[in-house]
């Protein structure tokens, strides 16, 4: 997608050679007309693929995952990654190990949330090694309903998550994908 490849060119910052911030306008300050344009192309994507349910991980996948919600008319699920009080036992659970933040936790959803008629479109910030996508996937099956496809803001096709996905036989789109970073030469798109 041309419009995030040069919001990343413009505002992105790379820190060493696998950390893009995309902080100024995806994952702490938003841009909602960016979120839109983004949600309307993972429908373009996705459109015919009768989903019923969008399906990501708290905290940053969020903000698009909603916006996708809406244009595709259906109801968003977030995996939470702590248990409140207001959530039953009832709940399905997979293990995250965070690339971001370098620990390993659970997340967990409330069963009534996700059931065996469901087509989930799964949503995230980043792909980089594929736990999150791994766990999503994960509960989505426990749930017995279908993982209909991924769709990634920004991948990092230098790192193993997209292949591993992908070699389940899951469609992932990802409107950006990254063959390499650094501080030096910057962002370099694949395609």
């Amino acid at each position: 997608m041309e419009l995030l490849k040069q919001r990343i060119l413009k505002d992105g910052k790379v820190i060493g050679d696998d950390i893009l911030k995309v902080d100024s306008f995806l994952n702490h300050q938003i841009d909602p007309a960016l979120l839109y344009e983004m949600a309307l192309e993972l429908k373009r994507l996705f459109g015919g693929e009768g989903v019923n349910k969008i399906f990501t991980i708290e905290a940053s996948g969020i903000a698009l995952a909603c916006m996708a919600g809406y244009v595709f008319s259906c109801p968003l699920v977030f995996a939470k990654k702590s248990r409140s009080r207001n959530i039953s036992d009832d709940v399905y659970s997979a293990e995250v190990e965070s690339f971001t933040h370098g620990k390993v936790y659970d997340i967990i959803v409330a069963r009534e949330f996700l059931r065996p008629e469901d087509r989930v479109l799964l949503i995230d910030d980043f792909l980089a090694n594929g736990s999150a996508m791994n766990a999503l996937i994960d509960i989505v099956h426990q749930a017995g309903a279908e993982v209909v496809g991924a769709g990634i803001v920004i991948e990092k096709a230098f790192q193993p998550g997209g292949e591993r996905i992908r070699g389940q036989g899951i469609r992932v789109e990802s409107l950006a994908r990254i063959a390499s970073m650094s501080e030096e030469t910057g962002v370099v798109f694949c395609d």
